[in-house]
């Protein structure tokens, strides 16, 4: 009760409307001319109930406290799987989570129009040579790509997913959030959060409350999720980038580093608004559809739910 009043407080949101459009070394001092070389080098279907769990698990092995400024020096795609991060997954497939589902968990920025579903369609996309093995993982995922996730909306920021009154009343349960929904309703083994919204006024540390609520549901329901960092260079921006890779260190949890992502991009990889991505199609092997901030998005997504995949797959904890 305590935690559902708090999400009750807190729940104005500001707006998000969709519209068409090797490891770095980095210092705190970002300027709008400063460029980053990332690194994108990537790791080497069942209908069940929605599972239920209170068991312990395992407990995390990552220091209590990421140094100041280390997420920028986070490759764009995570290197490791912890075995915290393994130990979730193997136990959300023994509840009964699919391993070939994964949920998208965000804003305007994760809309099924212009996220990841392009990877449902061939026509729509090019991998090139160079990504010619993210093809198995396309496979492996097909239908969540594309999916019209119950935890995606124009405006949702973190405090939002958590709350019943945001949740679509047409599609959820009673008393259920909009991430429970998603989750209960697809059935994922994999969280893949991107949430970019927050209050002006509200402090970083704020949202990593809320991201650290959103986290122990998910693990609670044997999903592991996998947060990201977001695109800009403000002071806000870089303090909520800082506090989504601590709760992601502090569990143990993948990240992927969007933000170092589009670095090298013109004016970082955002639009004339400084919020909303620059727009290209997705042919991964044009250079210049590359200097725009959405192939990158949906590249480096993909890289990262592959890395995941087949550090998952290669040990068992």
């Amino acid at each position: 009760m305590k935690r559902f009043l708090i999400i009750l407080t807190l729940m104005v949101l500001t707006g998000c409307a969709p519209t068409a459009t090797p490891l770095p070394t980095q210092t705190s001092e970002i300027s709008e001319t400063s460029e980053v070389s990332p690194s994108l080098t990537p790791v080497a279907p069942t209908d069940t109930p929605p599972p239920t769990s209170t068991e312990a698990v395992l407990p995390p092995t990552a220091s209590a406290t990421l140094a100041p400024d280390a997420w920028m020096q986070i490759p764009v795609v995570p290197t490791a799987v912890s075995d915290r991060a393994r130990f979730i997954y193997q136990r959300g497939l023994e509840m009964g989570r699919d391993p070939h589902k994964f949920s998208k968990v965000g804003d305007c920025q994760n809309v099924e129009s212009y996220f990841l579903a392009v990877f449902e369609t061939p026509e729509e996309y090019s991998l090139g040579e160079a990504n010619a093995y993210l093809s198995e993982t396309i496979e492996y995922y097909q239908g969540s790509f594309s999916r019209d996730s119950l935890a995606v909306k124009g405006g949702f920021n973190v405090a939002a997913i958590l709350s019943p009154l945001r949740a679509d009343p047409e599609k959820c349960q009673k008393n259920e959030s909009p991430l429970d929904c998603e989750l209960n309703a697809w059935n994922p083994s994999i969280a893949l959060v991107s949430l970019e919204e927050w209050w002006e006024d509200r402090p970083a540390e704020d949202y990593a409350n809320y991201m650290r609520l959103a986290v122990d549901d998910a693990i609670s329901k044997g999903v592991l999720p996998i947060l990201a960092t977001r695109a800009g260079n403000t002071p806000k921006v870089l303090a909520l980038n800082a506090a989504i890779a601590q709760v992601a260190y502090e569990n143990d949890i993948p990240l992927w580093n969007f933000w170092l992502a589009i670095q090298p991009l013109p004016s970082h990889g955002l639009s004339p608004d400084g919020f909303h991505l620059t727009f290209a199609r997705n042919f991964f092997d044009d250079p210049l559809r590359m200097q725009s901030a959405w192939p990158w998005r949906n590249l480096t997504a993909l890289q990262t739910l592959h890395a995941v995949r087949v550090g998952i797959e290669s040990t068992t904890p």
